[in-house]
């Protein structure tokens, strides 16, 4: 018969914890002045905060024990989406704090913890070098955004991307002289490089092509035009300045 796992309580994750560290040559105890493990190894002590879930009580809790030890660790149940982006993102926030991570595991009844990483320096420089893509993608993107279309912090809207605003202002000028060639777009201010790519791909089903290199303006990128009307004021504007 199949044992059941026991009812997950704050306690339940000392006992693994403690074994661990026992192993490894720790003298522990559990609730001393506050905290919920102190492991201590010759002139080395460590402190241990036990959570069931990694949250923000339990990251300040643990941040606020680094002025007394050497190493302070977090504990938590090993959860299901462990290697989910959001546990991910969870793991970096503690490198960046200079905080370890103790997973606690059951196979039945028994329970055995694990280190997943230790507390250690954080290299900011190291961090920043490894998203030198995502930085370059976001001053791209934010260089090729001629309009503040969005509410930062806003949800469930669609969002007024840089290739959306780009498509909008082809889509307009499309209604404004009929179809065109990609050649013709460029010339009257569409961005030299997508103009082309974003006619070819038709992501949004905005245009239909009329002849050799041609496209006109379809029903989708007419409703475009009207649901992003304040867009269109804004190339209105521009193209009256200009002329």
């Amino acid at each position: 018969m199949k044992q059941k796992r026991p009812t997950m309580r704050e306690e339940n994750l000392y006992l693994p914890v403690k074994t661990m560290l026992e192993a490894k040559g720790f003298s522990v105890r559990g609730e001393v002045h506050g905290c919920d493990v102190i492991a201590v190894r010759a002139n080395e002590l460590v402190i241990v905060e036990l959570k069931k879930t990694l949250n923000l009580a339990l990251v300040l809790q643990a941040a606020n024990r680094q002025k007394m030890a050497d190493r302070v660790y977090c504990a938590v149940p090993k959860p299901r989406n462990f290697f989910s982006s959001h546990w991910r993102d969870l793991q970096h926030l503690l490198r960046r704090l200079e905080l370890g991570l103790i997973l606690i595991s059951y196979t039945g009844r028994q329970g055995y913890a694990e280190i997943v990483f230790d507390p250690l320096p954080f290299d900011r420089a190291k961090s920043i070098g490894r998203a030198k893509k995502k930085r370059a993608h976001l001053l791209a993107e934010a260089s090729r955004r001629s309009i503040d279309g969005n509410l930062g912090g806003s949800t469930g809207k669609k969002i007024l991307t840089a290739y959306r605003e780009e498509a909008l202002h082809i889509a307009f000028l499309l209604r404004q002289h009929g179809p065109l060639s990609a050649k013709e777009l460029k010339k009257m201010g569409t961005d030299p490089e997508k103009t082309y790519r974003t006619l070819y791909d038709n992501v949004y089903g905005w245009f239909k092509r009329t002849g050799k290199g041609v496209y006109g303006l379809a029903v989708a990128g007419e409703k475009a035009l009207t649901e992003y009307a304040w867009v269109v004021q804004r190339f209105e504007c521009a193209s009256k300045s200009g002329s």
